[in-house]
C-alpha cells in the first residue's frame, strides 16, 4: 500500500504584523469626544467599542464611554438598522447627550450599511422624536489609520453643523491630533493674541478632567454645537498639520478635503495651514500667522520663551549633536519631530509611520534641510520593520509612543515617549510639544535622556556639568 505523504513539513502560518497605527474608528471617537455633550456610537460589534475604550482609558486615565450597536451573526446577515435604532434610543435615554456621532467599522462597511439613510429613517420615526443631533462618519479600518478616522470626523462635523452666516470677528483653529495639554496651551496663546476662536476638536477637558465631586456620564467641555454652527462665519482658519485631508468622491479620482479646506471652498474662510509647531522654526511660522491675522505684535511673553529656547539650544548642543534617532508615529507628528531634530543637530536615520499617504518622504526632504535627503522613510510600517532596521542603523534613541518600548529595550537605548498611545507611563495626556514652551520641554527631555544614558553606561559619565 502506497504511503500517503504527510504535510508536517509545511510551516504553519504565524501572524507577525505589529502595525505602527491604530484603527480608524478609534480616531473618530477621540475627535467626537472633543464636541460638547457628544457621545460616540460604534456601528459594529461590541468588541470594537471595548478595544477603543480600553486604549483611550489607558492613555488618558479618564472614564470613557463608547456605545455600540452590538452586531450579532443575525445582524451581519440582515443589516444593523434595528440595532442602531435601539442603540441611539438607549444612549439618548441614559446619557441625554446634545449630539451622537456614529462611526462605522469594518463589519458594517463590509456588508454595505448605508448609515446616512438609516439615520434619515430613524429621524422620521415619531418614537424617536427626542433624539439629539446625529451625524455619521465612514471609518472602516481596512481603508486607513486612526488618523484617517480622526480627520474624517472633523470634516463631517464641519459639513454637518457649519451654517452660512455673515462674516464675524473670529477664527477657527484645527489643532490636529495633539494632547489635551497642547490644546490648552494653544488656547492660552490665542487669548494672548486677543483672538476669539472656535477650536475643533477640543478635548482639553473631556479627556483630561479634574477630580469630580460627582460622576458625569458625559464629561463637561468640548466645542459647543452653537460654535460649530458659526464656523462658517470666521474670517480665517488655522490648520496644524499637512496630512489632514481625507479622500472624498471614491478611491479612483476624487479629491482630498479637510475641515479647514472645505470651509475655505464652501464659506470663503481663508485657511492658513502649517506644520505642527514643534521646534523653533515651525513655532515661528505659527506665531507669524497669528500676528498677521490678529494685527498684533507677538507678545513679549513668547519672545522671552523663544529666547530661552534658543539659549538652551546652545547649552545642550554638545550633548546631542550628531546623535542618531528613530522617529515613528502619525505622519504629522513624525514630520514635526524630524524637523525639530534636524534643527538641533540630531540625525534622524529612520522615520516610520503606519500611514501611507505617499507624501511623507517629500515633506521630510522639504522641511529637514540638513539631513532630509538621507532620512530613511518607511510608510505603512510595523514595529518589526522598525526593529529590523535598527540592527543596521544603530540609533542612539527612539522617539514615539510606548508601543516601541521593546525595540528600545532590544538595543539598550532611551525611548522618549510622545504621541499616542502611552500605556506604560502616567501623564501621556499632559505632554506638551507645541510652541516654544512645548519645544523647550521636548528639548530638555532629549538632552537629559542622552546625559542619563551616558551616566548609566559609562564608567566616567557626568558628576557635574
Amino acid at each position: 500500500m502506497e504511503k500517503i505523504p504527510t504535510l508536517s513539513y509545511i510551516r504553519p502560518f504565524v501572524s507577525t504584523r505589529n502595525a505602527c497605527k491604530l484603527c480608524s474608528p478609534l480616531g473618530a471617537c477621540i475627535a467626537i469626544k472633543g464636541i460638547e455633550g457628544c457621545v460616540p456610537v460604534i456601528h459594529g460589534s461590541q468588541g470594537c467599542a471595548t478595544y477603543i475604550r480600553r486604549y483611550m482609558i489607558s492613555h488618558y486615565k479618564e472614564p470613557v464611554d463608547i456605545a455600540s450597536s452590538n452586531f450579532s451573526e443575525e445582524t451581519t446577515i440582515f443589516g444593523g438598522e434595528a440595532n442602531l435604532k435601539i442603540a441611539l434610543t438607549n444612549v439618548t435615554n441614559q446619557y441625554q447627550p446634545m449630539a451622537i456621532g456614529i462611526a462605522t467599522t469594518c463589519l458594517s462597511e463590509t456588508i454595505g450599511e448605508d448609515v446616512a439613510s438609516q439615520l434619515s429613517h430613524i429621524r422620521n420615526d415619531n418614537t424617536n422624536s427626542n433624539l439629539p443631533s446625529l451625524f455619521t462618519v465612514s471609518t472602516p479600518s481596512y481603508q486607513g489609520t486612526h488618523m484617517d478616522g480622526f480627520h474624517a470626523t472633523v470634516l463631517e462635523v464641519v459639513k454637518n453643523f457649519a451654517k452660512k452666516l455673515p462674516s464675524a470677528d473670529k477664527i477657527n483653529l484645527f489643532p490636529g491630533f495633539v494632547s489635551p495639554a497642547d490644546i490648552r496651551h494653544l488656547k492660552e496663546i490665542l487669548i494672548d493674541f486677543d483672538l476669539k476662536t472656535t477650536i475643533l476638536p477640543d478635548y482639553s477637558d473631556t479627556l483630561d478632567n479634574p477630580v469630580w465631586d460627582q460622576y458625569y456620564r458625559v464629561p463637561k467641555g468640548g466645542t459647543p454645537i452653537s460654535e460649530l454652527e458659526k464656523m462658517g462665519e470666521a474670517y480665517a482658519s488655522i490648520e496644524l498639520g499637512v496630512f489632514t485631508a481625507v479622500k472624498q468622491g471614491g478611491q479612483n479620482g476624487g479629491t482630498e478635503v479637510s475641515g479647514a479646506s472645505w470651509l475655505e471652498s464652501e464659506h470663503s474662510v481663508k485657511n492658513h495651514q502649517c506644520l505642527l509647531p514643534i521646534g523653533m522654526s515651525n513655532s515661528d511660522t505659527l506665531f507669524d500667522i497669528l500676528s498677521k491675522i490678529s494685527g498684533k505684535d507677538i507678545p513679549v511673553k513668547y519672545k522671552m520663551q523663544r529666547g530661552r529656547l534658543l539659549d538652551s539650544y546652545a547649552d545642550g548642543h554638545k550633548y546631542i549633536f550628531g546623535k542618531k534617532a528613530v522617529v515613528y508615529g502619525e505622519e504629522d507628528l513624525v514630520l514635526g519631530l524630524c524637523s525639530f531634530l534636524d534643527e538641533i543637530g540630531v540625525e534622524v536615520v529612520l522615520a516610520a509611520s503606519g500611514a501611507n499617504s505617499g507624501k511623507l518622504q517629500k515633506e521630510i526632504i522639504k522641511h529637514c534641510p540638513e539631513h532630509g535627503k538621507t532620512i530613511k522613510v518607511i510608510s505603512d510600517s510595523d514595529f518589526e520593520q522598525i526593529n529590523e532596521a535598527c540592527n543596521t542603523i544603530k540609533p542612539d534613541f527612539l522617539i514615539g509612543n510606548s508601543k516601541g518600548n521593546y525595540i528600545a529595550g532590544n538595543f539598550n537605548v532611551p525611548l522618549i515617549r510622545v504621541g499616542f498611545p502611552i500605556h506604560d507611563r502616567i501623564g501621556g495626556q499632559r505632554i506638551t510639544l507645541l510652541g516654544y514652551q512645548g519645544t523647550q520641554e521636548l528639548f530638555d527631555k532629549v538632552v537629559n535622556a542622552m546625559i542619563e544614558y551616558k551616566q548609566n553606561n559609562s564608567p566616567i559619565g557626568y558628576k557635574y556639568m
